[in-house]
């Protein structure tokens, strides 16, 4: 599929842009910049590189070429992780830095998230997780974007606490770009690098978390809090890692969000 790297909603100035997960799974922040475009004008890039760096490298580009800066900028889950790194590395590109569902920046945190969302499936849902792991591994296997975006939809029935009815607005999902992209965030987690970047942030940061959500909130709160000088912490009770799909948090989680652009 061919797609442009940027969809704007609302209109000028465009001062927040959204950032969504995977990677490799953009369009999925469009319901919040849908939301979002009623009170600001709002970027949401789809991140079409396919290394780290060249990630980096491309938000950056569309945020100076076509944001209104500084901008308040928006990430969610891997998104986050990438904001992070971004409003690091380019203070004066950022005024605000919000975390969605962020990832954890530690690896001790990580180690039981999957075993959480395992046990929140069926044992029939189970077994096809864990063959579809099995085949992702195998470098013979054809299509495996297919099998990721099976794979992301099993994971968001573990994820989610009590959906409200959604479309998956994902443009296409890409698994060599999931497999370069976050083996090298991995590696830098592992080694420290994300707290070390954290220490430059300058600009506010607000962490939103769901208290479902299989990624632990200590593994943005108590990693983060003490090494980013202006940095809030909020958990939304009854909601898991998408807190614009959850019946009892949607409302809260948006209010929360428009105050905070």
């Amino acid at each position: 599929m061919s797609m442009k790297n940027l969809r704007k909603y609302g209109g000028s100035p465009f001062d927040v842009a959204v950032v969504h997960g995977g990677p490799g799974a953009p369009g999925e922040m469009a319901p919040v910049a849908r939301e979002l475009a009623s009170v600001r004008g709002v970027l949401e890039p789809l991140q079409m590189a396919t290394t780290l760096e060249g990630q980096v490298r491309e938000l950056r580009v569309v945020l100076e070429k076509d944001g209104a800066l500084p901008v308040t900028l928006i990430g969610f889950s891997w998104g986050a992780m990438l904001g992070f790194m971004l409003s690091a590395r380019y203070p004066a590109l950022v005024k605000k830095l919000v975390l969605i569902g962020s990832a954890t920046y530690e690896d001790k945190y990580a180690a039981d998230i999957t075993v959480t969302r395992l046990s929140r499936l069926s044992e029939e849902e189970r077994v096809e997780v864990l063959s579809l792991a099995d085949n992702l591994d195998t470098p013979a296997t054809g299509d495996k974007s297919a099998l990721m975006a099976r794979l992301g939809e099993l994971m968001a029935r573990a994820d989610l606490y009590d959906p409200l009815p959604y479309d998956n607005e994902v443009l296409e999902y890409q698994y060599d770009t999931y497999q370069r992209v976050w083996g090298k965030a991995r590696e830098l987690r592992k080694h420290g690098e994300f707290l070390e970047l954290g220490k430059r942030i300058r600009c506010p940061v607000v962490a939103i978390h769901g208290d479902y959500d299989p990624h632990p909130a200590a593994g943005v709160r108590d990693s983060l809090a003490p090494i980013i000088k202006d940095f809030r912490f909020i958990l939304l009770e009854k909601c898991g890692h998408y807190p614009w799909r959850e019946r009892a948090a949607r409302d809260r989680f948006y209010n929360i969000l428009k105050s905070e652009i």
